[in-house]
């Protein structure tokens, strides 16, 4: 794949959020409880955070999303739809997917087992992977549309971020080789 080839043309994704927190003793919603779709533009602000991240970078590209919350504690899910540019495998899906060492990939299909494995394996109980995609969830559809489900750790997203933002701010220049030593802390496959 080409770094310059602008590959995402579109995003669609459903953001199917934990309740609460495992050590959280309110908040908890009994049922699964659908959102508002309020932010203009992105619909949720999930869209509109990647979006800006993506800005980052100098791209643009068209993201939306919805959210709900269900009645369970463990990892957020996320259905995702992402348009490409070009055509693609599922092997190249795969490959791509399996490159990053950001992204692990996973055989299991439920949050619990998926947050399991991280209370047994990870660092201190924690997944500090930003995503856990769903292997068996993935599709190719119309030879250029990725479809599946991945966990979001939530360890991995605000930790990881929080490391990174604050070593970029300390050293712009080295940042990206300093967090390199990180790198034992990430699961290819959960």
């Amino acid at each position: 794949m080409n770094a310059e080839k602008e590959t995402l043309s579109e995003g669609r994704f459903v953001c199917i959020r934990r309740s609460s927190d495992i050590s959280q003793t309110s908040s908890f919603v009994p049922a699964p409880e659908v959102g508002q779709h309020g932010t203009e533009g992105f619909v949720t602000h999930h869209a509109r955070d990647a979006y800006e991240l993506f800005q980052t970078i100098d791209k643009e590209p068209n993201l939306f999303s919805s959210a709900m919350k269900t009645n369970s504690q463990y990892m957020h899910v996320i259905w995702f739809n992402l348009k490409l540019n070009e055509t693609v495998t599922m092997e190249q899906v795969i490959e791509r997917l399996d490159r990053n060492p950001l992204i692990a990939l996973t055989e299991k299909t439920s949050s619990s087992s998926v947050f399991s494995f991280g209370r047994d394996h990870g660092h201190f109980g924690r997944i500090l992977n930003q995503t856990v995609v769903a292997v068996p969830t993935l599709a190719v559809h119309n030879d250029n549309e990725v479809v599946g489900y991945c966990f979001t750790p939530q360890d991995g997203n605000s930790l990881l971020s929080s490391i990174a933002g604050a070593t970029y701010f300390m050293y712009p220049d080295s940042y990206d080789e300093r967090i390199q030593s990180l790198g034992h802390l990430f699961f290819s496959e959960v």
